[in-house]
């Protein structure tokens, strides 16, 4: 994958130089349910960013010129997926980008490229069910929620409910995103 552009993001892969700021937005972040990655695992992402390496796709979100966040992509028998099948996860840095339509944008734009590809017949999101913003967001572009994994993500307190949603080939309208003013 080279640039898909928005109206207001592009997705894109990241540049070897970005590695350093991919590196401060996870070490600045307390919410790695699994764990933060290590810091070879992200120069690795960064490296092989724009292209599914051993199941999984890593790429930059950028808004007015700088990258905002990262948006991935895994699947595969690598991660234990069916084949025609990915999962995907939005992490905007900033917190005071949020709200303003960047992640929206960036699924929509992501989720209509993978449904070029021609193996391509399912993409899936979760969420833990509090995350209110994520999940209206999903459900604006189409996504519908399947359910709800209980007990899902363990979390500094026990374990998190999870929502999960997905959208089929069959059903996805390509939206030319349209951000609030």
């Amino acid at each position: 994958m080279s640039r898909l552009e928005g109206a207001r993001v592009a997705i894109r892969p990241f540049r070897p130089a970005e590695m350093e700021a991919v590196w401060r937005s996870h070490l600045a972040s307390s919410d790695w349910p699994m764990g933060r990655p290590s810091r070879r695992r992200v120069r690795s992402r960064v490296a092989h960013s724009g292209r599914f390496h051993r199941g999984f796709l890593f790429l930059a979100i950028e808004s007015d010129g700088r990258p905002a966040g990262e948006i991935q992509a895994w699947g595969g028998e690598e991660r234990s997926l069916p084949p025609g099948t990915v999962e995907i996860g939005i992490y905007l840095w900033d917190p005071s980008d949020r709200g303003h339509g960047y992640g929206t944008e960036a699924v929509a734009l992501l989720t209509s490229w993978l449904f070029e590809q021609p193996a391509m017949q399912r993409v899936q999101a979760s969420t833990d069910v509090a995350n209110a913003p994520l999940r209206r967001s999903l459900e604006r572009l189409g996504f519908r929620r399947e359910g709800t994994m209980r007990g899902f993500m363990p979390s500094a307190t026990g374990r998190e409910d999870y929502a999960l949603y997905a959208v089929v080939k069959r059903e996805w309208v390509k939206r030319e995103w349209v951000p609030r003013p």
